[in-house]
């Protein structure tokens, strides 16, 4: 009978684990659904949150952008507005900049300006409202965008080397004729934009060679000294750097002309040749370091024609005058009353805060030969005899220890002169005078051409003798390289170089192209409208740059 309760007992704490474990899936079930509303709602605040962040960024991004065009909008408002040469009022170009680029509700500022002789300064604060699209949900319906600039043009401080091609090509098309004006006005507009002495300007007119004048050419070491005429021949090495050293030994040009038939007078005057290699012409030599418009534009108005071309020696001169180990040159200058006294101190170091370096170099043609005389056509006695009562020529023959008397074509004992009653007239010319006496071509034509005859040979080979191949010839090609070693080490020294091709060959532009700093500092120029070149180098050599 006990056995039966005993089961009955079991069954029924079975059944009742059963249900208990039963209610608390129940439970466990219910408080599930419970929490999961919890996390939903978390969820939802969470997203929520990533949202307005990412607005907040959209709008910050928004704004920055905004912020980024009005900056840079008002940045070329100053910029125009400070520019010498704009005639509007500056305050009226700032506003139509801004009204242009559609910022109708910028608040501008009245923009500052300072006007000055040689400079301009503007500066304008501006600021613009941005409705926000996610940001006004905590509050902030409105960013405002600011921006600040300045900008100042001055000319301060200013060295130019203007280097001007005056070879014989410029005679052609009205090229010279052209030039003048366009030069003059150049200085005019450089001038006039600066307090009297800020800019020294040299000029440097080049053909064959450059004429550096005796007051400039005194101050260096030169072999072969003579007073005839004043240029230099420099070696390769010399252009590759911008200095010049008054310590280095440079040859002198000898005083000769390749270009004419020309007899000189008794006693020889370097006046007596028209063209020499070395120019003597008026206006031809060196102007340096000039600060006054009215002299600096007579001098180009002096300027005459002819000769070969030789880009590379005006380049060199005109780097050498902007070099600060050219000082010492210029001090000894002042104080012999070659140069004005506001030039002390000039040129400037390289490094000299506010200071601008430019060579403005045209040609119309390219890098034609230079001519120089052999050494031992430069000095010494000569073979050439005057009679300088009537000026006729003996030449010395040594293979027939005769003279040879040109205007009668006779071999005779003495030179034409010691044959007379009274005193001796027969003069032994040295090559210094001989070449200042006679061109090259008349001396190889009409001196020794006649003696090749009378000794049954031909006066094409006297022609090849003493013009041909008697001078020693730098050709075009090389001179391109020098050119650009000097253009180069002017450049690598902060010089700004601009270059002018003034209906120029083919050669001619690409050399002043590669020489120049930059693509945009070549111009190439036509007829009447290298005016507008030269203005458009002067008015860009002012310095343009923002302050803020």
């Amino acid at each position: 009978m006990l056995e039966p309760a005993k089961h009955r007992i079991s069954a029924r704490n079975t059944s009742c684990s059963e249900n208990g474990r039963g209610m608390a899936r129940t439970r466990v079930r219910r408080f599930a659904r419970d929490e999961s509303g919890v996390m939903i709602a978390f969820s939802i605040f969470f997203f929520l949150i990533i949202l307005l962040i990412a607005g907040i960024g959209v709008d910050l991004m928004r704004y920055e952008m905004q912020r980024t065009r009005l900056q840079a909008t008002l940045d070329r408002a100053v910029l125009a507005a400070a520019d010498m040469q704009q005639e509007l009022d500056p305050v009226s170009v700032v506003q139509d900049y801004m009204s242009t680029a559609g910022f109708d509700d910028v608040t501008l500022s009245d923009p500052n300006v300072a006007d000055g002789l040689n400079y301009r300064m503007v500066d304008a604060t501006a600021t613009m409202p941005m409705q926000t699209q996610f940001m006004h949900m905590m509050g902030v319906d409105t960013l405002i965008t600011p921006a600040v600039a300045g900008a100042e043009e001055k000319i301060e401080g200013i060295e130019i080397a203007l280097v001007l091609d005056i070879s014989g090509s410029m005679n052609w098309n009205d090229r010279l004729i052209n030039l003048k004006p366009a030069a003059r006005e150049f200085i005019d507009t450089v001038t006039s934009l600066t307090e009297a002495g800020d800019v020294s300007v040299s000029i440097i007119p080049y053909n064959t060679q450059v004429n550096a004048g005796a007051a400039l050419l005194g101050e260096y070491n030169v072999s072969d000294d003579h007073d005839m005429s004043y240029c230099l021949n420099f070696e390769a090495a010399d252009f590759n750097t911008t200095a010049m050293p008054t310590n280095h030994t440079y040859e002198q040009t000898a005083h000769f002309d390749m270009f004419s038939y020309a007899t000189g007078s008794w006693p020889p005057q370097a006046s007596d040749m028209p063209t020499p290699v070395c120019n003597t012409q008026t206006g031809s030599e060196i102007t340096v370091m000039e600060t006054d418009a009215t002299t600096l534009k007579n001098k180009i108005t002096a300027l005459s024609a002819y000769g070969n071309t030789s880009i590379d020696i005006g380049m060199k001169w005109a780097a050498a005058l902007l070099d600060p180990g050219t000082q010492g040159v210029i001090q000894n200058l002042i104080d012999g009353g070659h140069v004005g006294a506001i030039n002390v101190g000039r040129p400037v170091s390289y490094t000299a805060p506010d200071i601008l370096k430019v060579i403005v170099v045209m040609t119309d043609g390219q890098n034609t030969n230079q001519y120089m005389l052999p050494d031992d056509k430069r000095d010494g006695n000569s073979d050439i005899y005057v009679d300088t009562a009537t000026g006729r020529i003996s030449i010395w023959n040594g293979g027939r220890d005769r003279f040879f008397w040109v205007h009668d074509r006779t071999w005779n004992t003495k030179a034409y002169g010691n044959h007379l009653s009274g005193s001796d007239t027969a003069q032994r010319l040295d090559y210094d005078e001989l070449w200042a006496y006679n061109s090259v071509a008349t001396n190889a034509r009409y001196n020794y051409g006649p003696m090749y005859q009378a000794q049954g040979s031909s006066s094409s080979i006297a022609w090849s003798d003493w013009y041909t191949n008697m001078p020693d010839i730098n050709p075009g090609t090389e001179k391109d390289i020098r050119l650009q070693n000097i253009c180069r080490a002017a450049k690598d020294n902060g010089v700004m170089v601009y270059s002018i091709g003034f209906e120029a060959t083919v050669n001619g532009n690409d050399q002043l192209r590669a020489c120049a700093s930059s693509p945009s500092h070549f111009f190439d120029a036509n007829g009447t409208n290298i005016t507008d070149t030269f203005q458009a180098i002067a008015v860009s050599i002012a310095q343009l740059r923002l302050t803020q």
